[in-house]
């Protein structure tokens, strides 16, 4: 009998034997003591993404009571909302966060990119994660929408504590609460000063979005800004550091972007499909669903599980290799229809210039396996710790 919980230490570190084992034995999952359901196959969760009305994102992206309900947007924006409402936040939103904006990032992306890494290859040994992939992604998020540099530390360890979850807790832990009341506090503070005075920052930008006389409020600004800190810095943080820790894995793999720079896309598309950082997302039944022989109940809480889905071998051939050539066009580590991530473009340019400085300077690596430390988190996977040393150009 297959049992399965996303809460489960053994899971974050290695959830894929479970996964093939639902795919193939359980693709409608029930878990009867915490409360949901799973679909681990590619065609029911791409189905699930683009057909929306079935499943409901309004109550909430995750399966924990603190983070679900009416209110949950107010922390994950436009992902815990529905069409109408979806596409207006989306739409006011698209006009402050422009493909533009985070073009005219790159020359910044990239000095921010050096500053963090040339330190650590000159001292030849570092944490990749904690003194790189750990604090580029909250560089670039602060500059984009107006975190002084000053503060950007302490919003990082915040938000890394809002992600955590202790074992056998079904909930978000106490200090992750408090950290979330503590960003909500400082956003707000932070949007009340740009009302007062416009500045160049995304914050203001948003402010300022406006479609024939509808602007965003205090709340749904707040809940977006919530979300590119936690949502935006958690998840590239950890696509880098998963990018690097399977390249060392598999060194065949490695040698290609190393010795051609134009497979460096290739590198982070197989991350994202292999090993994608975010895992899964919770929808709502709004009617009942018949499907696999059993019914999900209208009002019960369903997971898509996107790290299975981009595993099916039904869709990806020999799923458990990772191939840096491979077609991944039909992953879903973004998404799909509606929902597909808003910010998917500004964490390509990010992977995509900090591996390639990394290539340009870097020969040859190794890691320490008995320094490497996970992430606990229900939806998010990656590395807490990954101890490399380098050997440069």
């Amino acid at each position: 009998m297959i049992r399965y919980s996303p809460w489960d230490y053994e899971m974050h570190a290695d959830p894929y034997p479970t996964y093939a084992r639902l795919r193939d034995e359980a693709p409608l999952y029930h878990n009867e003591e915490q409360g949901f359901w799973a679909l681990s196959r590619h065609a029911d969760v791409t189905d699930a993404f683009i057909n929306w009305g079935r499943l409901s994102s309004a109550n909430g992206v995750s399966l924990e009571p603190a983070a679900s309900g009416p209110n949950a947007y107010k922390t994950t924006s436009f992902l815990s909302m529905d069409p109408p409402r979806h596409e207006r936040m989306r739409l006011l939103v698209s006009r402050g966060f422009t493909p533009r904006r985070v073009q005219e990032l790159q020359p910044r992306l990239l000095e921010l990119t050096r500053l963090h890494l040339l330190p650590a290859l000159e001292a030849g040994s570092f944490d990749f994660i904690g003194d790189f992939a750990g604090k580029l992604p909250m560089d670039v998020i602060s500059e984009l929408i107006g975190v002084p540099a000053a503060d950007r530390v302490e919003v990082r360890r915040l938000a890394e504590l809002v992600v955590h979850r202790d074992e056998d807790l079904l909930d978000v832990p106490q200090a992750g609460m408090e950290a979330a009341l503590v960003l909500v506090g400082y956003f707000a503070d932070m949007l009340a000063a740009r009302r007062r005075r416009v500045t160049a920052d995304l914050t203001s930008a948003l402010v300022e979005a406006e479609i024939d006389g509808d602007r965003l409020d205090d709340d749904e600004i707040i809940g977006f800004l919530f979300l590119m800190v936690v949502a935006g810095n958690e998840t590239t943080a950890k696509l880098l550091g998963n990018a690097w820790y399977w390249a060392w894995r598999n060194p065949g793999e490695r040698a290609k972007p190393f010795a051609d720079p134009g497979r460096i896309d290739g590198w982070i598309e197989e991350t994202l499909r292999y090993d994608t950082m975010s895992q899964m997302v919770a929808r709502t039944a709004t009617a009942d669903i018949s499907l696999h022989g059993g019914t999900i109940p209208a009002g019960d809480r369903v997971l898509l599980l996107a790290g299975s889905a981009n595993r099916d071998p039904r869709v990806f051939p020999d799923a458990d290799r990772y191939d840096v050539d491979r077609d991944t066009s039909a992953s879903v580590s973004f998404g799909a229809g509606r929902h597909f991530c808003l910010g998917a473009p500004l964490a390509r340019l990010e992977s995509r210039l900090a591996l390639g400085e990394l290539v340009r300077h870097v020969d040859d690596y190794d890691i320490d396996p008995d320094g490497i430390k996970r992430v606990h988190s229900i939806n998010v996977r990656g590395l807490a710790a990954l101890p490399t040393t380098v050997k440069v150009r």
